[in-house]
């Protein structure tokens, strides 16, 4: 494919730049090294910004988000120390720290197990402005609640997940047959089922917040109705 592009660009005139060119493996790819006209295409596992593979395994990217959270609070790490104004501090978490930790969240899978390690990445750094260590808060037996009514933050988890809410109202929206649109709402009626639980697909919040929400309701009427007269 790759050389059919590469054909394609000197009709016109067009060369490619080799040195700059990388491309991603998948998993039906033998693990081989990959050259056009005797130069070796690097390869990469991370695209436009946040890193992919086959299996949707967020923990290689929620390592990268941890790097990226703990690189953007040293940024602001100076002024945090400083200051006593706890809604500067707040407010420069929420604009450094929380984008670099949540970045691309929208397109996150979460699982409980990654919604946990999204908390526990923001803790750390919560614990840090507020001056305290982890052995401080257990033996002062300070719960987390307690910090983040002093820390002000936004919690991240929460904070993925309407990015994920906000990501699929856009997507909503599209009429104009954009591949964006079209891959969000494919089913591959050809592929059947592994066996064992199936993998956490991106969907999957959005059904489980409708038929909790959705449920929530139905037990309120329900338990309204039996607090009518005669019944």
């Amino acid at each position: 494919m790759l050389a059919d592009f590469d054909d394609a660009c000197g009709k016109i005139g067009l060369q490619l730049n080799l040195t700059k060119t990388m491309f991603i493996r998948n998993g039906w790819v033998p693990d081989t090294p990959f050259s056009l006209n005797g130069t070796t295409i690097s390869e990469c596992s991370s695209y436009l910004g946040p890193e992919v593979n086959m299996m949707n395994d967020l923990a290689p990217e929620l390592g990268r988000r941890k790097r990226a959270a703990w690189g953007a609070y040293k940024s602001i790490e100076d002024v945090v120390k400083k200051t006593k104004n706890i809604r500067l501090r707040a407010h420069l978490f929420n604009t450094t720290v929380l984008p670099a930790l949540t970045y691309a969240s929208e397109t996150w899978a979460l699982r409980k197990q990654d919604e946990n390690a999204v908390s526990v990445i923001e803790r750390s750094i919560e614990r840090v402005m507020l001056g305290m260590t982890r052995l401080t808060q257990v033996r002062a037996g300070i719960r987390c609640s307690t910090l983040r009514q002093q820390s002000k933050i936004r919690d991240a988890a929460v904070y993925a997940k309407s990015s994920k809410i906000r990501w699929a109202e856009h997507v909503m929206r599209l009429n104009d047959h954009r591949w964006t649109r079209a891959v969000s709402d494919w089913t591959p009626w050809n592929v059947e089922r592994t066996t064992g639980r199936p993998p956490t697909r991106w969907s999957d919040f959005f059904t489980r917040s409708f038929e909790e929400r959705y449920g929530a309701l139905r037990v309120s009427n329900g338990q309204d109705a039996l607090d009518q007269p005669g019944t």
